[in-house]
């Protein structure tokens, strides 16, 4: 009667081996968007290769889809760059068409 088993812990996420969303994982290059306040919004993408000045592609970002934009130096997941407004599928179609990078490759998370 002491056997109780639903008592025991269990974990859904264990078999995932997943730790978190930290840095390059696997080489991934992520593409997320944020609620900021009302209907702002903000797009970040990290995990770009080391081949790419960051710089530069911001400044194409910007560009390419009037918005503005900053790169933030993070400890923990590097260079960030951050548009303003949803801007993952043009980033998507960018990297993928002219950026030379396999779709295999990039991770598009959001609502």
């Amino acid at each position: 009667m002491s056997d109780i088993q639903n008592l025991q812990s269990y974990d859904p996420f264990a078999d995932l081996g997943d730790s978190g969303d930290t840095g390059d994982q696997q080489g991934y290059i992520h593409i997320r968007i944020q609620q900021r306040n009302g209907r702002k919004t903000l797009t970040t993408i990290q995990g770009l290769p080391s081949n790419f000045d960051k710089k530069r592609m911001l400044k194409i970002f910007k560009k390419d889809f009037a918005c503005n934009g900053t790169l933030v130096e993070d400890e923990e997941l590097g260079s960030v760059i951050q548009l303003q407004g949803d801007q993952r599928t043009k980033v998507l179609t960018l990297l993928t068409s002219e950026g030379g990078i396999d779709k295999k490759q990039i991770k598009l998370h959001g609502f």
